[in-house]
């Protein structure tokens, strides 16, 4: 939940569906101090950006979304393809993606699962849908925004229509609202804890820490996201790890098998992430960001999402034989075989034109698998 824990296995990390999906680099110090010009069809449009060379690269993207063809659906879920708005709670809503909450969610799920402890009582539920509050629309809501808020030098080259760089939205009411889904985020742990009878804050320091390493993802200096071994399994211990280890504390006790699979199928969480870093190749390229698709270019970074993917659950399948779940393992490896060909049959072929159909067609099967393994876990 933790969100940064959100906080998020998609979406699922940019001005793409992902941000958490792909975060762009800014300087707060001086965020006037370069103005990006463009001239088309004789109209001035001017984009205030961090210290970039924004103004040398020529944008793919119109200045406006397309008329006629913005989805208000895509608006309210904060992906692609989006209907410009004006109603500032809609525009609030979009910046923490809600179509990254799922993956969250999920893990709270599976961790109350692997804990053994969870029942089918008022009580339980009510615990188990705040910790996913906390974790998808606060936590994971924080970590969203504030990848838009340093992701806007980006997003004016790439998506200069975004809220942020269109002006739809000021920066005083970004920096509220990431403040404001923080604290409530923490708060919301913090009142779990008490619930649960905790005498060590369990679910506060991991939404804290959650929050920190969403932090640090996307803002200098560290900014993790710059380097893309390193920030993309960031992304994943977000999106995977965090969540489960959340709701399997809220129930039960976290143990060290638990931490060895969660930390595992992060690293799968890193093959997802990538498949969201080859359609921001050239704005990446031009501000200086270390993506796998940059670093190592398209065809070998696909290779490389694709075996973090498999190998991991492999490995996962390997350990629950290895620990005497059999029929566990062979569930997971049943899941394992229609990923694989979904990879063959979209991803391998042109990673940035079926990455939507991908991820829509394999994706499911890899979720199904982390909860095989959160039963796994409880027995």
């Amino acid at each position: 939940m933790t969100t940064s824990v959100l906080n998020t296995v998609s979406s699922i990390h940019s001005s793409r569906v992902t941000s958490v999906d792909k975060v762009g680099v800014l300087s707060l110090r001086n965020p006037d101090s370069v103005d990006f010009t463009r001239r088309r069809s004789g109209r001035r449009f001017v984009v205030r950006a961090a210290e970039t060379d924004t103004d040398k690269v020529k944008s793919q993207t119109p200045d406006k979304a397309p008329a006629g063809s913005g989805s208000s659906i895509n608006q309210l879920l904060g992906i692609k393809g989006a209907s410009q708005e004006t109603n500032k709670w809609k525009i609030r809503l979009q910046l923490t993606k809600p179509v990254t909450w799922p993956p969250l969610v999920w893990g709270v799920v599976c961790g109350a699962a692997a804990s053994g402890n969870f029942h089918w009582t008022p009580e339980d539920v009510a615990k188990s849908i705040l910790c996913m509050v906390m974790s998808g629309p606060c936590l994971t809501g924080y970590t969203q925004t504030i990848n838009d808020w340093y992701d806007r030098d980006i997003d004016a080259i790439n998506e200069p229509y975004r809220p942020i760089p269109s002006g739809a939205i000021s920066e005083q009411e970004v920096i509220t609202q990431f403040w404001v889904l923080l604290l409530g985020g923490l708060g919301i742990a913090g009142t779990l804890d008490v619930w649960a009878g905790h005498t060590t804050p369990t679910v506060f320091y991991l939404a804290l820490g959650g929050s920190l390493l969403s932090y640090i993802y996307s803002a200098p200096p560290l900014k993790l996201k710059q380097n893309g071994w390193v920030g993309n399994f960031a992304l994943g211990a977000s999106y995977i790890s965090l969540p489960w280890w959340a709701g399997q504390a809220l129930f039960g006790t976290l143990t060290p098998d638990v931490v060895v699979l969660t930390l595992l199928y992060s690293i799968a969480g890193l093959g997802i992430a990538i498949v969201n870093d080859f359609k921001s190749v050239e704005g990446d390229r031009a501000l200086g960001l270390q993506s796998l698709p940059v670093a190592f270019g398209t065809e070998t970074a696909k290779w490389i999402c694709v075996g973090a993917i498999d190998v991991t659950q492999l490995s996962v399948a390997g350990y629950l034989l290895a620990s005497g779940k059999p029929y566990y393992a062979l569930a997971l490896l049943a899941l394992i075989i229609p990923q694989i060909v979904f990879q063959f049959k979209y991803f391998l072929k042109d990673p940035v034109k079926y990455d939507v159909k991908y991820q829509a067609s394999a994706q499911p099967f890899l979720v199904l698998g982390i909860f095989v393994t959160a039963l796994a876990s409880q027995h």
